[in-house]
């Protein structure tokens, strides 16, 4: 048997054997075994990669995440096979206005075209902004992603980054993380939602739908690991969830310092009929719906995306986290998945952070 096999699956292979062995009726083979063995993983999927993002299209996922100084694209028929995925980088920034700090990249197809959203700045991190790519090609590993425009988020050119982008009802909305005002001597980012003229224009003032209220929202500090010289309370990351009946819409964002193993995401719900451009539409969950898990070695929860199988049936979180609580919020942490499930009432169960000696089932349809 292969010596990946026995690594971090013999109680999985243990499971099986014992299952076989007490039934009168079942023959489990050693092939029959290791062909089981052979559709499930583990996390991480790479070593690092913060910020994980994935898009299926067409028989591929098209996988990015932060790498600072450029944008790379992942291509691959299997998500938890990323380490084999074939590569290219897309985009290495030239204009010095957005050649610092590019940070979470998404890779979205609309309209025909290939769009990437990322937040880059010129050194300053005050100075972050939203800008976007354009390819025209039907392959995104053809043709050339090229500078299409800086997304104005409004009118003070605040701090903004983290958008995503989804549809709904026939328009497109852009969700992300900005400031209220200039920053001070206190940092504050919160999720704003607006609606879009077009892939690389706003078509509607922004809608702040979120900031930091909660205490498990509000850690900052981490005695362990690097900390800021000011306050810091944070919502970032967000991203746009439907529910299979169709009757609602979540923000799922991330919530307190990355830095801290305390970072986690939290939720916002709104009716798919009501006005996504009304505060009043989205209800915040009270607490954490996806967060570290210490029993299972997994910390910093957050910054996640969503992707579906293969044939359509399942849905997916893809999520970073960090093995241990003193990790900073840096290149330690590594991109992970797991099956979520819906319940009964329309609304999302993300489950528990597993670790990385649980096997888990690949996503269906994968072969």
């Amino acid at each position: 048997m292969k010596k990946r096999l026995l690594s971090g699956n013999v109680l999985w292979l243990v499971l099986l054997i014992v299952a076989a062995c007490s039934s009168k009726t079942s023959t489990v083979t050693e092939a029959e075994v290791e062909a089981d063995l052979e559709n499930t993983f583990t996390n991480p999927l790479l070593p690092g990669g913060p910020d994980p993002w994935a898009f299926y299209h067409e028989g591929y996922y098209y996988y990015t995440h932060t790498l600072i100084d450029s944008i790379g694209l992942w291509r691959t028929k299997d998500i938890t096979d990323l380490k084999n995925a074939e590569y290219k980088t897309i985009w290495i920034p030239t204009d010095p206005k957005n050649a610092k700090d590019l940070w979470a990249p998404e890779i979205h197809y609309i309209k025909g075209k290939w769009y990437i959203y990322y937040a880059a700045d010129d050194g300053n991190t005050d100075n972050h902004q939203l800008y976007v790519l354009e390819n025209a090609s039907k392959n995104p590993f053809e043709g050339a992603f090229t500078m299409k425009a800086r997304i104005q988020t409004d009118p003070g050119n605040n701090w903004a980054i983290d958008g995503s982008v989804f549809e709904h009802q026939g328009d497109y909305y852009m969700v992300w993380s900005g400031w209220q005002t200039r920053r001070v001597s206190t940092e504050t980012q919160c999720i704003y939602i607006a609606k879009m003229a077009n892939p690389w224009t706003l078509g509607s003032e922004r809608v702040l739908i979120s900031k930091p209220e909660f205490e498990w929202e509000r850690n900052w500090q981490n005695p362990d690991g690097w900390t800021p010289n000011y306050t810091i309370y944070v919502n970032e990351g967000p991203q746009p969830l439907k529910n299979t009946t169709g009757d609602k819409v979540f923000v799922i964002y991330s919530a307190s310092g990355c830095w801290t193993p305390q970072y986690a995401l939290g939720m916002l719900t709104a009716s798919a009929t009501s006005n996504l451009l009304d505060a009043k539409s989205w209800t915040k969950s009270r607490q954490p719906v996806f967060k570290q898990a210490p029993e299972n070695k997994v910390f910093g929860t957050g910054h996640n995306s969503f992707f579906k199988s293969p044939d359509g049936t399942e849905d997916w979180i893809l999520y970073h986290a960090n093995d241990k609580a003193e990790n900073p919020c840096g290149p330690t942490r590594s991109p992970r998945a797991q099956k979520i499930t819906w319940q009964a009432d329309g609304m999302p169960d993300f489950g528990t952070p597993l670790s990385t000696d649980t096997p888990i089932q690949k996503p269906s349809g994968i072969k």
